[in-house]
């Protein structure tokens, strides 16, 4: 995977979020493939069942479709969970943010998409990029399904 993009949540919700102006380089970034971790994916769907209130089904399909589009998510180990530890204290970013910077480096890639985290940073071979910095706005994917009309 050496080599390769590491999306942190908010790409993914991004990526299925209605009327936001993120959601095109959101989606413009999974279309092009990367890794995720088993953490992410279950942020995605924390965030997606209780902030943007999506049923189950939807939430369901969402997490196929990053599936499809991304490598098989790094799981958590002991490993990772050990390296994290040392992020956070030699970084002082919060555990999870910590976990999710060990997943990208234990995955082997070179960049993290993250709006939460310092752009240009560099931590190990990691460096962090915000990909919404500049506003850019793109053809939406549709990951999600239109909104049924009221």
């Amino acid at each position: 995977m050496s080599g390769e993009s590491f999306f942190d949540t908010t790409v993914l919700i991004y990526a299925i979020a209605r009327n936001d102006p993120r959601a095109a380089a959101a989606e413009e970034l999974l279309a092009n493939g990367g890794t995720v971790s088993i953490q992410v994916l279950n942020e995605f769907v924390a965030v997606a069942r209780r902030k943007l209130r999506m049923p189950w089904e939807e939430v369901v399909e969402a997490l196929a479709a990053i599936r499809v589009l991304c490598a098989a998510p790094v799981a958590m180990t002991i490993d990772t969970h050990d390296a994290a530890l040392g992020i956070a204290q030699r970084y002082g970013f919060h555990i999870y943010d910590s976990l999710i910077v060990a997943a990208a480096i234990e995955a082997g890639c070179t960049t993290l998409y993250s709006e939460d985290l310092q752009h240009g940073q560099t931590i190990e071979s990691v460096t962090i990029r915000n990909p919404f910095r500049g506003g850019k706005v793109r053809r939406p994917l549709n990951l999600r399904k239109p909104a049924p009309p009221q």
